[in-house]
């Protein structure tokens, strides 16, 4: 029977610990309707990997400082330590009445669900503003930033450091990228059928924007704020 080392074993537990966070931020409906749309403007096969860069870059500056910020987290009984747990059940408990708010101010059955107003003009908007866009709904969206904090505090506390620690949070970036990444790879390689497949996850996004947004900040919001509460207890 195979037994992973102790650095690998660390490594993976790093890399699980990120997943949930990452997976939420991926799924996010504004940022795949935004950069949807941006593909599918004048300037599209431009904006488009412009936006992802700058969604990538967003995400990777937040998790480096959030490591620099809390890199003696690894020792419970640090200071670092218990200022991370007492964010996590703040970052927590805003989440799940974020979450809440956004339930009770859901659009009633039948109402027609517009696209926000930021997103009218994106099909042609410039190099500049596709660039900046993408890194302000990954880097200093409020959701995305308590996400990615959470996650990498969750890595600096898995006591994983050098290579192991890049890895895991390139990991987290990737994953929290994916759908981004991958809308503007489909729209470049995929021709016509990608372009029209996009078209319908952009309206499906639109559509239940609200839905899928609640079911992410509670779950999401229950699991950082559990985890605060650990370690708290430890």
């Amino acid at each position: 029977m195979h037994r992973y080392g102790k650095g690998q074993q660390v490594l993976v537990e790093a890399i699980g610990a990120v997943l949930p966070a990452a997976l939420a931020v991926g799924i996010s409906p504004f940022p795949v309707v935004g950069v949807v749309l941006l593909l599918a403007g004048r300037h599209g096969r431009r904006n488009g990997p412009l936006f992802a860069a700058g969604w990538v870059a967003g995400l990777t500056v937040v998790a480096v400082l959030v490591a620099v910020v809390f890199r003696g987290a690894d020792d419970p009984e640090s200071t670092s330590s218990a200022v991370a747990d007492w964010l996590r059940v703040a970052a927590g408990a805003a989440l799940i009445v974020l979450g809440v708010r956004k339930w009770s101010r859901r659009p009633r059955a039948g109402a027609e669900v517009d696209e926000p107003r930021w997103m009218a003009s994106l099909g042609e908007a410039t190099a500049g503003r596709s660039l900046t866009l993408g890194v302000l709904l990954s880097g200093a969206n409020p959701k995305n930033f308590v996400l990615t904090a959470s996650a990498v505090t969750e890595i600096v506390e898995t006591d994983v450091h050098g290579a192991d620690f890049a890895v895991a949070v390139t990991v987290y970036v990737i994953l929290g990228s994916c759908t981004v990444v991958g809308a503007v790879v489909a729209h470049l390689v995929g021709g016509e059928p990608a372009r029209s497949f996009l078209d319908d996850v952009r309206r499906f996004m639109v559509t239940n924007s609200t839905v899928i947004m609640v079911v992410v900040l509670i779950l999401l919001g229950a699991s950082i704020l559990g985890d605060g509460l650990t370690g708290m207890g430890r």
